[in-house]
C-alpha cells in the first residue's frame, strides 16, 4: 500500500471514516452518522433484531464495570442499543501499534468501539510496511503510536510511565506485543492491582501473539484465570551465542552477524551505541559480517538476516495478524456486552497446513510468581555461589528474569544490577556461597524490570539440591 491513497483502495476510505470519531481520553464520544450506518449493515452486531435507533437505548444501560464472573449461557442477550452504547462508552486499551495492534485498531474500530487509546514505544521503519498498513512511506522514522493516534485520535505514552489510576479507566486492556518482557510486564502489573474485594479493579488482559503463520489470544482475568507468567515455560528462550564462538570459531551466518554487532561495532565506534533502527548502522553491520563470513567461508548473511539477528524480528504474515486480531477483538467485544461467554481461556491458530485453531483452559500455578498463593522456594547447597543462584533466576523456565537483583527481608543487599555503582559494590558476593551470605530457609526479596512487584524467593539451604 506504499504510495496509495484511501482512494486507491475504496473500501479503506469507509475505513477511515469509521476512524475518525474515536474519542480523546476525557472527553465523550460524538455520534457519527458513519460508524452508526456501518455497524447497523452486515456487521458483527447484526444478528440480533431490534430497533437501531440511538433513542431507544434503556436509561439503566451503562457501559459499566464488567462482570469477569460466569456468564449464564441461557442469558438473555443484549438489544443491539444496548450493545451499542456499551461499545461506544467503553474504554480499551491497546499496548502495541505494530503489525498485529494495526489490525486490532481497525477492527475495534469497525465493531463499534469509540474510545480507544493506544501505547507504542517503537518507530516506523520500511520494512513495516507490506502489512503495518496505518503508516506510510513518509511516516518512515515517527513513532508508530504517534501516526496510529492520527487515526485512531488517542492518547499517546509509555506504559511503564502511567500509573494504578491510568489503567482503572479501562474497561478492556489489549496487548499485541511482540517482546514477552513487555507482556510479562503488563500482565504482572494488572494483577498487581487487582482486588477480588473490588470488582472495578480486575481488569480483562486479552493477550495477542503472532510468529509466522502460527498465532495465539488468550483471556486473562486476573486472580481468576491463569495468568501470562503461570504458562512463561512455553516460551523458548531466545537464542544467545557464547562469545567465544563468534569470537574465534564462527561457524553460522548468524555468529558472524553477532560479531559484527557484539564486538566490531564497539572497538570502531567506541562513544556511539548501535542503533537497531538506523539505516546505516544496520548497513554498515552487514557489510562487517559479510566480510567476516567470506574469510571463514560461511554463506547466508543477507542483509535480511542481518536485520532479524540484530533486532530479533520473528517473521510477520499479514493473514496470521488479522485472524489473531479478529479473535482478540471478538473477545473484546464479548467482555464488555457480555453477549456471550468469553474465551476459557486460551485459543492457538496455526496456519502451516491449511487452518486450524484449538482451545484450552490453561490452569493457575500455585506458585506462580506472579499470581500464585504460594512462594516461591528454591533448595540450594550452601556451598554453591550466590552466582548460581542469579543464574537460576534468568534460566528457570517458569521464572527467567533478565537482570535479577536480590535483597534480604532485612534490607541487606545481595547483589544489585542497578545503578552500576551499587553493581560495582555488591558484585564481590557473586563469588561468596550462599551459606555465608543467607540462613537457611531465608527469604530473599527479588526485583526485576520484567516485573513491576517483588518476587519473595524462600531459600533452603541442603547439601543436596
Amino acid at each position: 500500500m506504499v504510495g496509495h491513497t484511501e482512494y486507491d483502495y475504496p473500501e479503506f476510505a469507509e475505513l477511515y471514516r469509521c476512524l475518525e470519531p474515536v474519542d480523546i481520553v476525557g472527553y465523550p464520544p460524538t455520534p457519527v452518522a458513519e460508524v452508526e450506518s456501518f455497524t447497523d449493515a452486515e456487521g458483527p452486531m447484526s444478528t440480533y433484531s431490534s430497533s437501531s435507533d440511538p433513542n431507544d437505548i434503556p436509561a439503566n444501560s451503562e457501559g459499566g464495570p464488567l462482570d469477569v464472573g460466569e456468564t449464564d449461557e441461557f442469558m438473555q442477550p443484549p438489544s443491539l442499543p444496548e450493545v451499542k452504547q456499551m461499545l461506544h462508552t467503553c474504554k480499551v486499551l491497546v499496548v502495541g501499534a505494530g503489525g498485529l495492534g494495526c489490525e486490532l485498531l481497525k477492527d475495534l474500530a469497525l465493531s463499534g468501539f469509540r474510545d480507544i487509546h493506544v501505547i507504542d514505544m517503537d518507530t516506523i521503519d520500511v520494512s513495516n510496511l507490506n502489512r503495518q498498513f496505518l503508516f506510510r512511506a513518509k511516516d518512515i522514522g515517527q513513532p508508530k503510536a504517534n501516526v496510529a493516534a492520527a487515526f485512531v485520535n488517542s492518547r499517546v505514552v509509555t506504559a511503564q510511565d502511567k500509573d494504578k489510576d491510568f489503567y482503572l479507566q479501562f474497561q478492556v486492556i489489549i496487548c499485541g506485543l511482540d517482546s514477552v518482557e513487555a507482556r510479562r510486564w503488563m500482565n504482572a502489573f494488572l494483577v498487581g492491582i487487582a482486588d477480588m474485594q473490588n470488582p472495578e479493579t480486575l481488569k480483562p488482559l486479552i493477550d495477542g501473539g503472532t510468529e509466522g503463520l502460527n498465532g495465539q489470544a488468550r483471556v486473562i482475568i486476573p486472580l481468576v484465570t491463569s495468568c501470562y507468567e503461570c504458562t512463561l515455560d512455553l516460551h523458548k528462550k531466545q537464542t544467545v551465542y557464547p562469545i567465544c564462538t563468534i569470537a574465534n570459531t564462527p561457524r553460522l551466518p548468524e555468529h558472524c552477524i553477532e560479531y559484527a554487532s557484539v564486538v566490531a561495532w564497539p572497538q570502531e565506534h567506541e562513544d556511539l551505541a548501535l542503533d537497531t533502527d538506523n539505516p546505516d548502522h544496520l548497513r554498515w553491520v552487514f557489510e562487517r559480517a559479510l566480510e567476516r563470513a567470506e574469510s571463514f567461508r560461511i554463506p547466508g548473511v543477507t542483509y535480511t538476516l542481518t536485520q532479524g539477528v540484530v533486532k530479533n524480528i520473528i517473521p510477520a504474515i499479514a493473514s496470521t495478524n488479522a485472524v489473531i486480531a479478529a479473535a482478540c477483538a471478538n473477545e473484546a467485544l464479548k467482555l464488555v456486552t457480555n453477549c456471550h461467554p468469553y474465551l476459557d481461556n486460551y485459543m492457538m491458530y496455526t496456519g502451516t497446513a491449511g487452518i486450524y485453531t484449538y482451545t484450552y483452559a490453561h490452569a493457575k500455578r500455585s506458585d506462580c510468581p506472579v499470581c500464585g498463593s504460594a512462594r516461591c522456594s528454591v533448595t540450594f547447597d550452601p556451598r554453591r555461589p550466590l552466582r548460581d543462584l542469579v543464574e537460576w533466576l534468568a534460566e528457570e523456565p517458569g521464572i527467567r528474569l533478565a537482570a535479577p537483583s536480590l535483597v534480604t527481608t532485612a534490607q541487606v543487599n545481595l547483589y544489585l544490577q542497578a545503578p552500576p555503582q551499587l553493581e560495582v559494590q555488591t558484585r564481590p558476593n557473586l563469588d561468596k556461597p550462599l551459606g555465608s551470605l543467607i540462613r537457611d530457609d531465608e527469604e530473599i526479596m527479588v526485583t526485576d524490570r520484567t516485573l513491576p512487584v517483588s518476587l519473595i524467593l524462600r531459600v533452603k539451604l541442603s547439601g543436596e539440591d
